[in-house]
C-alpha cells in the first residue's frame, strides 16, 4: 500500500523533511480486538514534523508510517473517524492520563496510508454531514482545542479567551470552537493576512503578536511557547488560566513570569489532545452547529511531501489534508 513515512531522521532541524518517504509499505494486519479502517482522508499536524526530528519516536521503531488523524471506512463499510490515542487494554477512563498511552505514529504505524489498524474502541461514527476531509482534520488539532477551551480551560459563554499565533491548525481550531461556545474570542498573529482570516473564522479582534490588548482576558490558550509566554501571562486578568498544549518556539521562555503567576493568583493547566468520548462530542457540536474545520489544502496523498514542506514553513492557515 502507498504510505508515508519515516525511514530516518533529520539530521538537521532546519531540514526535518531529509527521512521522509512516499512510497510502498506492507499492508497491516488487524490484532484481535482491532479493525482495520480504510483512510479516505488523512491530515497533517507539526506532530509529524516532530517525528521526523526524532521527537517522541525511537531509532528501532524506523521505518514509521507517519499520521495520527483519519477517516474512512471500517471493515463493515461505516464512515468513522479515528481516535489517535492508544491507551493500555486494560485502562479505563481518561485515555490521556494513562501512563502507557501512546499515539498513532510513535509506537503503531500511523495513518497516512491506505490503510491503518487500530482497536475497535477507537473509532467514533462520522456524520453524513461531515465530508472525509473534515473529519480527519479533527482527531489532533481540533480535539486538543475543544479539551483545551471546555474541559482544561472550563470556559463558558461570556468568557474572554486569547487564542496566540492564530494561523496553525489547533489555533483556527481554538477560534472557530470558541466562537461557536459564546466565548469572546481575541487573536494573536505576527502575519496581517493570517490576522484578516482569524477575523473571517469568528475572532472579535486581533493583534500583531505581542501588542498590548484593551482588556484582561479570563484564559489564553498558549500553542507557541518561548515566543509568546510572557504576553500570554500578561494578558490575564487576576485568577485567570494559560492552557498549554504545544511549544512550537520552543519549550524554554526568557521569563517564566513565576513572579506575575503567584502574585495574581494565576493558574497554569496543561493540556493534551482529549478522550474519545470528547472526540465523540466534538463531532457532534460540528454535526449540530455547522462549524467546519478551515482547510488550507487538500493534496493526493502521493504529494505528501508537499504538504509537510509548508508546514515547516510556516506557509499555512489551517489544515493540510491528504486524500487517496
Amino acid at each position: 500500500m502507498l504510505a508515508v513515512y519515516a525511514d530516518s531522521f533529520a539530521s538537521s532541524a532546519d531540514d526535518p523533511l531529509t527521512g521522509l518517504v512516499v512510497g510502498e509499505r506492507p499492508d497491516p494486519v488487524a490484532p484481535d480486538g482491532w479493525t482495520t479502517v480504510t483512510v479516505k482522508a488523512a491530515s497533517l499536524n507539526h506532530h509529524d514534523l516532530w517525528s521526523l526530528r526524532g521527537v517522541g519516536l525511537r531509532t528501532e521503531a524506523l521505518p514509521m508510517i507517519l499520521g495520527c488523524d483519519a477517516a474512512g471506512y471500517d471493515e463493515d463499510g461505516n464512515e468513522v473517524v479515528v481516535h489517535a490515542v492508544i491507551s493500555d487494554p486494560d485502562w479505563t477512563g481518561d485515555e490521556t492520563l494513562d501512563p502507557k498511552r501512546s499515539l498513532l505514529s510513535e509506537r503503531y504505524q500511523g495513518t497516512l496510508a491506505d490503510r491503518v489498524v487500530v482497536p475497535r474502541r477507537n473509532v467514533v461514527p462520522k456524520p453524513a454531514s461531515l465530508s472525509f476531509e473534515e473529519a480527519a482534520c479533527l482527531p489532533t488539532a481540533w480535539l486538543t482545542a475543544y479539551r483545551m477551551l471546555f474541559t482544561q480551560g472550563g470556559l463558558k459563554a461570556g468568557d474572554t479567551v486569547l487564542v496566540q499565533g492564530a494561523g496553525g491548525g489547533v489555533a483556527t481550531a481554538l477560534i472557530a470552537l470558541a466562537r461557536a461556545g459564546g466565548l469572546r474570542v481575541l487573536a494573536t498573529s505576527r502575519d496581517e493576512a493570517k490576522r484578516a482570516k482569524a477575523l473571517e473564522l469568528g475572532a472579535h479582534e486581533v493583534f500583531e503578536s505581542g501588542a498590548r490588548l484593551p482588556v484582561k482576558v479570563d484564559a489564553v490558550m498558549e500553542t507557541v511557547g518561548r515566543a509568546t509566554w510572557s504576553h500570554s501571562i500578561r494578558a490575564l486578568r487576576p485568577g485567570g488560566r494559560i492552557v498549554i498544549s504545544g511549544t512550537t518556539s520552543g519549550p524554554n521562555p526568557d521569563d517564566a513570569e513565576l513572579t506575575r503567576i503567584f502574585f495574581l493568583q494565576l493558574s497554569v493547566v496543561g493540556s493534551t489532545m482529549g478522550t474519545r468520548s470528547e472526540l465523540a462530542a466534538l463531532v457532534n457540536l460540528l454535526d449540530s452547529t455547522g462549524v467546519r474545520p478551515v482547510i488550507d489544502r487538500v493534496l493526493p496523498l502521493a504529494d505528501a511531501r508537499d504538504g509537510f514542506a509548508a508546514m515547516a514553513a510556516g506557509d499555512v492557515f489551517g489544515k493540510v489534508v491528504f486524500t487517496r
